[in-house]
């Protein structure tokens, strides 16, 4: 799962400092990890070190870095996926994979991938005894798929405090959602019914909340989200808080990764994920995007159940 593991860490992450709800500039140097395309990275940290997965890039339908050290060096290598799922288009996208350990030791990625007819974005599933794969799919259908909500993306794994395992990810259809979904313990199977958490109801999000990351901090909940366009220099990443796991959740007023905000030294920080007391995100390499996004991180903690940088 998107780390498929308890979130109570004392993380977080910006490069704002937030005081009664306002965010004002602080000079943090974002450091970065990978300086090739590597976007909407997930981290995972085990015993033995740390790993990374992102969207899809060249042959490799699931890059993956490691490193020893969350501040790495970082090495990427080949492809985390055995072979293509038996329900997605074939040489189609794999988007925002999210790995994690389950109760029984195996590991399990969550990914979005293309399906054959329609090209709509689906979450599929597959396992591995290892971090670094080879994950062998599921074959047999895409794990969420609803028609209704224009395709399906950016999945990412929760553990709570009382064992129970869930799936949060982002539907297309306008506005744009972000889900919470219960899965069996060994993340395969969905349980019950879906709640939203967040909607894209801000005219800076423009119509558009994804890449969700989940954290508990004490007895509350902190839900990092991107907003407006992954392309757009105004893409952003945000945060909302809440007393429950299934919500209500109220954002910040004001964002906690922006271009400006870093002093223009990441160009669309988004794609979070919040791990290992440190916040990884993605950045395009040069202003004119064309050079692909690589994995930045800032070191991050919590002030009254707030994100503020390190």
């Amino acid at each position: 799962m998107k780390k498929s593991r308890l979130r109570a860490l004392s993380v977080a992450a910006v490069a704002a400092v937030l005081t009664t709800g306002a965010a004002r500039v602080d000079p943090a140097t974002p450091k970065l990890l990978i300086n090739q395309d590597f976007p909407d990275p997930a981290v995972l940290q085990s015993a033995n070190g740390y790993y990374a997965y992102a969207t899809r890039g060249g042959s490799a339908r699931i890059p993956y870095a490691v490193a020893s050290s969350a501040d790495g060096p970082w090495k990427v290598q080949g492809d985390a996926l055995a072979r293509n799922p038996a329900w997605a288009k074939p040489d189609g996208a794999f988007w925002a994979p999210d790995v994690g350990r389950m109760n029984n030791g195996q590991y399990r990625v969550y990914f979005s991938a293309q399906l054959p007819g329609d090209n709509r974005m689906c979450i599929g599933t597959a396992t591995s005894s290892l971090p670094t794969g080879p994950f062998n799919p599921v074959d047999s259908a895409p794990l969420v798929c609803p028609p209704e909500d224009g395709g399906d993306i950016d999945p990412q794994s929760f553990v709570d405090s009382d064992g129970k395992h869930y799936l949060l990810y982002k539907s297309n259809a306008g506005p744009t959602t972000i889900w919470l979904q219960e899965v069996t313990n060994d993340g395969g199977t969905l349980v019950g019914g879906r709640i939203p958490l967040l909607r894209a109801d801000r005219p800076e999000e423009r119509g558009d909340v994804e890449a969700p990351s989940l954290v508990k901090i004490g007895s509350g909940y902190v839900l990092f989200y991107s907003a407006d366009s992954f392309d757009n220099v105004d893409y952003h990443t945000g945060y909302a808080t809440s007393a429950s796991l299934k919500g209500p959740y109220t954002k910040a007023s004001q964002p906690l990764l922006t271009t400006g905000g870093l002093g223009s030294q990441v160009n669309g920080p988004g794609g979070a994920d919040v791990t290992a007391q440190r916040i990884f995100f993605h950045g395009w390499l040069s202003p004119d995007h064309h050079n692909g996004r690589g994995l930045y991180s800032l070191p991050v903690r919590f002030e009254g159940g707030k994100p503020v940088a390190g």
